[in-house]
């Protein structure tokens, strides 16, 4: 079995995720890569998918270019939770019972007349709001969350899980709904269930580099599946499994950079990985009460080089203008070169967002 030193591994990790100098031509092609940006409305600095991308992309990106390829180009589909390019839709439709609780099956049994309403009604009138759906359910949704009697709300959810309804745009920050025929393309494939599986897998590890051969966060696979070269790596425990590609690719010179990291980034989402690898424990904090928190309501993972080496905390505050630091906490002394390749990043990051840095 091949085996690799922390090093090795922690490069492989940061190149598969394009956190090294290399930065993608587009962003369908970072998304294409990356296969996909994970939707949170949290933005105390800015959106998920838009840190996510301009953390690759640097300052050439806009939000209108994600706007433009989920409602113009339709390169790019918003689909549950996630933005997808629009060349996996079929995969994801095809293993659709993999994020289908058996609850939500039977809720969905149980509101036949419900179901036949909302497509019927998208048939005829969409795109529209989930506020502008008529609730005939049979049957409420019942959660001990904030879902709980939400029943347009998660009828509209899991028939775009199921592939009767999709997403065709936003009014807003409110998604419109349609039916799928509007939205993905006329020849659509949707492959048999194991082919589309072993296919999303081999995208998702080689867009991780290196990972356990399975591993699951909320119910999200964000491991192997199984797939890849069998390795070890020295100083950790059990075994990792490495996308062909990255490892014939980690021979190449590493070229670094520095990089501040959204806490959703997939570097650092599985954090029993990053912890293994990279030595870095990172907990978003937004949940905890103040008092509690060690680093910030939205501390962002500090990358430098082939490690993340600290977390920045901050709030960018549109109307006045400005990017209110309020800590940068350093894991261990950093050298100054660290320290200054950070500045940079955070100057950068103020410029993109169009706001001036005040510390403290």
């Amino acid at each position: 079995m091949i085996t690799l030193d922390r090093e090795q591994a922690r490069r492989i990790a940061v190149r598969a995720q394009l956190l090294d100098s290399y930065r993608p031509e587009s962003l369908v092609a970072t998304v294409d890569h990356l296969t996909l940006l994970q939707i949170d409305p949290t933005a105390a600095i800015a959106p998920n998918v838009d840190l996510v991308s301009w953390s690759r992309l640097g300052a050439g990106y806009d939000h209108s270019d994600l706007r433009f390829a989920l409602e113009e180009e339709r390169s790019l589909v918003e689909h549950s939770s996630y933005v997808r390019p629009m060349d996996d839709i079929g995969l994801v439709l095809a293993t659709a019972t993999d994020r289908l609780h058996y609850s939500a099956v039977a809720w969905l049994d149980a509101n036949v007349g419900f179901r036949a309403d909302v497509i019927g009604l998208l048939a005829a009138e969409g795109p529209m709001t989930a506020a502008e759906v008529p609730d005939t359910s049979q049957v409420p949704w019942k959660s001990s969350g904030w879902t709980n009697d939400k029943n347009v709300d998660r009828m509209l959810e899991l028939l775009c899980r199921t592939g009767d309804v999709a997403i065709s745009g936003r009014r807003g920050r409110l998604r419109a709904w349609d039916i799928p025929e509007r939205v993905y393309p006329a020849d659509l494939d949707v492959p048999p269930y194991d082919e589309a599986r072993a296919m999303l897998d081999a995208r998702r590890l080689a867009s991780l580099g290196i990972a356990r051969p399975t591993s699951k966060v909320q119910g999200e696979e964000i491991g192997a599946g199984g797939l890849g070269e069998p390795v070890v790596t020295d100083g950790i425990e059990g075994e990792w499994r490495v996308d062909a590609d990255a490892l014939a690719a980690s021979a190449e010179d590493f070229e670094p950079r520095t990089a501040l990291l959204s806490p959703f980034d997939r570097l650092v989402y599985d954090r029993d990985r990053t912890l293994e690898l990279f030595d870095f424990e990172y907990v978003l904090e937004m949940y905890k009460p103040a008092a509690n928190r060690r680093w910030g309501y939205f501390a962002l993972p500090i990358l430098h080089g082939d490690r993340p080496v600290g977390k920045f905390d901050a709030k960018a505050d549109r109307k006045a203008g400005v990017l209110r630091v309020f800590a940068v906490h350093e894991d261990f002394p950093w050298e100054p070169e660290i320290g200054d390749a950070v500045d940079a990043e955070i100057e950068a990051l103020a410029a993109w967002l169009g706001v001036e840095v005040v510390r403290g």
